[in-house]
């Protein structure tokens, strides 16, 4: 029976990690192509955008069914299924011969995305109990910091020297890999009582997130005064409101608010998604900004991003091997968002004449700072959920994760059509090409500002709270699950019998 857990416990996180590979990888790599992909389809430099936003705004749009799905048809099936649509529209979107197709072919990869991360999670937290979550994420960093690692690079490279389809197909003998191994080695597991599907909610969160999204997204594309782009927003908003309403009303909802009561799980989630803000969105910046405004090339562009990552994989193990039960999650997270904030302020003032070598220690200090919020915010996000309520929470978790990431791009992207990057002071040396860089400062300067919106979350953590993912916290088994309003609350007898389950 060891011998068995054990076994699920290496198949569960080779696969999750593949998943989050691939869905990483996707997002870096793409960035480095953008110009490229402008130039070729002849879109509108605010269009090319859409390539990345599409595969955001989709996730989002999708993850809130993510988790009943995992329930009712089983974590393997979905997970399966999920990577095997990713895997299909990935070829697809390298075969892409237009721009509005290739965007059709994004979203349809962030279907595949919205269902297999959640769920891989989910199937992650129900073989690790907390007090193993930290060190299965030091391990599991090492691996996932590869694909932001190898993205900007192969990105270039492939962009540069070979073809920007490259950029997608990489994603097909990874994901059929993963099909194989998956199929042979997952072992199914679905809950009792998965209960019927909250269609209301499914309807009202996809059609909100959808309309709200594409609000944003194009409000730098069309102008926030625009009808469509402000339609989008009152509908959305309005949709959201009244799925907040039903939704706490209903016993098994789609969206479980909730959860939202758990005060651990709802600052993790929150601190993922104003990271996503800062991080993401300055990672799309950054591949426009030393592209078009340092007039660096893809391969160099790449290798300039490329210290991101791997700050990322050092702290990583930095923060599970030797930080984080020596200091506690909230003093790590507010010291990383800080330094995040830092690092971003330094790339605010980075012009033509810095020297590169400059700029990439700065991009190594992001991706250090940025370790130190969201390794430690997934390892305690869940540490008071219970196994019932994982994947209706890991789905909320997720959606908040994405929707930053949506919200970072769009955001930034506001502020570059704001200062007019097309105009002003030249921003190279001799070149034909004029580039406003205020422009891309004060997209950097925004960045920061959200990160030091998150410290403001991050104040706020309960270390104790946290204890069951801490070495000499309480064990798994007497974390207290969120109370509900409607639930007295369950004797601490219960309580851990109920854990050893």
């Amino acid at each position: 029976m060891v011998s068995a857990d054990r076994n699920q416990k290496l198949a569960v996180a080779v696969v999750y990690v593949a998943a989050m590979f691939m869905a990483i990888l996707d997002t870096t790599i793409v960035n480095v192509a953008l110009p490229t992909l402008g130039r070729d389809f002849h879109a509108r430099p605010g269009s090319v955008g859409l390539v990345s936003i599409a595969y955001l705004v989709s996730l989002t749009v999708f993850i809130p069914a993510s988790g009943w799905l995992g329930d009712r048809i089983g974590g393997r099936r979905a997970l399966l299924g999920a990577i095997g649509l990713f895997t299909i529209a990935s070829a697809l979107c390298g075969l892409s011969t237009g721009l509005n197709e290739l965007v059709a072919f994004r979203v349809l990869q962030g279907v595949g995305g919205a269902v297999m991360t959640p769920v891989g999670l989910a199937m992650l937290f129900r073989v690790y109990p907390p007090a193993e979550r930290v060190r299965i994420s030091s391990i599991l960093a090492i691996f996932t910091a590869l694909a932001p690692a190898l993205g900007p690079v192969l990105g270039g490279l492939f962009t540069s020297y070979l073809s920007w389809r490259l950029v997608f197909f990489v994603n097909v003998p990874i994901g059929a890999a993963m099909l194989v191994f998956g199929a042979v080695m997952l072992a199914e597991h679905r809950p009792e009582h998965p209960g019927r599907l909250d269609v209301g909610g499914l309807a009202l969160s996809g059609l909100g997130l959808g309309a709200t999204m594409y609000g944003i997204s194009e409000g730098p594309v069309l102008g926030w005064a625009s009808a469509p782009v402000l339609s989008a927003i009152v509908v959305g908003v309005a949709l959201l409101t009244a799925l907040v309403v039903i939704e706490l009303r209903i016993a098994r909802p789609l969206v479980d608010l909730r959860l939202f009561g758990n005060h651990l799980f709802r600052a993790a989630t929150s601190l993922y998604g104003l990271g996503s803000v800062a991080y993401l969105g300055a990672l799309f910046l950054a591949a426009l900004f030393f592209q078009d405004a340092l007039g660096l090339s893809a391969v160099q562009a790449g290798l300039t991003t490329f210290p991101a990552a791997l700050g990322t994989m050092a702290g990583g193990q930095l923060v599970t091997r030797v930080l984080y039960r020596r200091f506690g999650p909230r003093r790590i997270v507010t010291a990383g968002l800080l330094a995040v904030a830092a690092t971003l302020v330094l790339m605010a003032l980075v012009t033509p004449a810095t020297s590169l070598w400059l700029v990439r220690l700065v991009m190594f200090g992001l991706g250090l700072g940025i370790a130190c919020v969201f390794i430690p915010a997934q390892a305690f996000s869940m540490a008071t959920i219970t196994k019932a309520q994982t994947g209706r929470a890991s789905s909320i978790f997720n959606a908040g994760k994405q929707l930053g990431g949506a919200v970072g791009v769009a955001l930034l992207s506001t502020v570059l059509a704001a200062v007019s990057p097309t105009r002003g002071p030249t921003g190279r040396s001799g070149g034909h090409v004029t580039v406003n860089l205020a422009a891309y400062h004060d997209a950097f300067f925004a960045a920061a500002a959200a990160a030091l919106l998150a410290v403001t979350v991050a104040v706020t953590i309960r270390d104790a709270d946290a204890a069951a993912t801490m070495a000499g916290g309480r064990s798994p088994q007497t974390a207290r699950p969120p109370a509900r309003p409607d639930q007295p609350p369950v004797p601490v007898g219960e309580r851990r019998q109920a854990g050893s389950r």
